[in-house]
């Protein structure tokens, strides 16, 4: 790995555990702070909250700035937000901490991928992107494990230390090995926001909002489907977790070469398709533990495929916003996580079974699979318009 890309791994390693560890810190900092558990749960829609107002908001601010200042400077307050949450005395100062915490992500992964995709060797692009979102899934084979460890055995707070440690690592690696690259060309405001007039952006928001939902709907749920129908002990699930991280960092690298090899838009299809067969052999077969066991790592690996494709096909549609597109993706995933808990839900209010949410996340994957395919049906027609005005 290229030293320039290690220190966006790195980026990727301290976004991930301050945004995932929070699911397993819940019940530590609830009584620490004499807070009810669903209160607690609030922190974490702070966090993602925090990420759908700074993604587009940060990029638009800074986007006139060379990329390492912006990557530097969006460290900085990842850094600090963290160790605000650390030392927060109470529950509205971290929730507060939490929020402005979740500010600096999308838009780092958005500068991060552009940048990226242009140190890459040629052909290699999504490839590149994709370590980037190696951080990510690392972050949840051996910090968010790590970070829970330490908040049930220790205090939840060291758990932000860490996170703040990282967050340092990365300021200095980014400071000595990431390539000063030119900032982007002048562009007015309103120029960068005429991306939203493109009906081709909403159509990829769509499909990540929608289609990615799919994997929330399965992954918050996680806990009591392999508990309650897979028959797994409670203390065993930090470890089938560890086994979903891997299978979502060996589908992220794999995400990166099928993007290079075909087109992103053709990878997302090809994989939200697979997404949806993946969850309804999961609803099937959730009660043989074995079974559970090997699709717990390839549903995480066909998810988190989709990573690089969708940031590569933002970048390719947003000639010339391409880091407020790549930004935007990253909100719209935080919409889908969001969207995916609660209509993952909804089945299982209505007293339906731990599988139940998985038949519903089928279904937003293959929307989000119809979303991909009206983009490459509009794609095909643009190119076709242009080759007849040609001739």
């Amino acid at each position: 790995m290229k030293k320039s890309l290690f220190s966006l791994t790195m980026g990727g390693l301290g976004i991930g555990i301050t945004e995932f560890v929070m699911m397993g810190l819940l019940p530590d900092i609830a009584k620490d702070l004499s807070i009810s558990i669903p209160q607690a749960g609030h922190l974490i829609s702070a966090y993602a909250l925090g990420v759908v107002i700074g993604a587009p908001l940060l990029i638009v601010v800074a986007g006139s700035y060379p990329p390492k200042k912006i990557l530097m400077a969006l460290m900085v307050l990842f850094t600090v937000f963290n160790a605000l949450s650390a030392f927060a005395p109470g529950y509205h100062t971290l929730f507060i901490a939490r929020l402005l915490a979740g500010l600096p992500h999308g838009a780092f992964f958005g500068v991060g991928s552009v940048v990226a995709s242009k140190i890459a060797e040629k052909g290699k692009e999504a490839q590149a992107v994709s370590l980037m979102f190696a951080g990510l899934t690392i972050a949840n084979i051996a910090g968010v494990p790590l970070g829970t460890y330490i908040g049930h055995h220790f205090l939840w707070r060291y758990t932000f230390v860490i996170v703040v440690i990282v967050g340092l690592i990365t300021l200095l690696s980014l400071k000595l090995w990431l390539p000063a690259l030119p900032a982007a060309k002048n562009r007015s405001l309103k120029q960068e926001l005429d991306f939203f007039r493109r009906p081709e952006a909403w159509l990829i928001i769509l499909m990540i909002a929608i289609g990615t939902g799919g994997l929330f709907s399965w992954y918050s749920y996680i806990a009591p489907l392999l508990t309650e129908v897979s028959a797994f002990s409670a203390n065993s699930i930090t470890y089938i977790l560890v086994l979903a991280g891997l299978g979502m960092f060996v589908g992220n690298l794999a995400g990166g070469k099928l993007a290079d090899r075909f087109s992103p838009s053709k990878a997302c299809i090809l994989l939200l398709l697979t997404m949806a067969l993946t969850l309804v052999i999961v609803h099937f077969i959730s009660t043989n533990q074995l079974l559970s066991l090997m699709m717990t790592f390839i549903t995480g690996a066909v998810a988190f495929a989709l990573a690089a494709p969708i940031q590569m096909l933002m970048i390719n549609t947003a000639k010339g916003s391409e880091m407020l597109a790549a930004s935007v993706s990253q909100a719209s995933f935080n919409i889908g996580n969001a969207l995916g808990a609660f209509l993952g839900g909804l089945p299982l209010a209505a007293g339906y079974d731990y599988t139940s949410p998985v038949m519903v996340g089928t279904l937003m994957a293959l929307t989000g699979a119809g979303f991909a395919a009206l983009l490459i049906l509009r794609n095909k027609r643009s190119a076709q318009t242009l080759k007849s005005l040609a001739n």
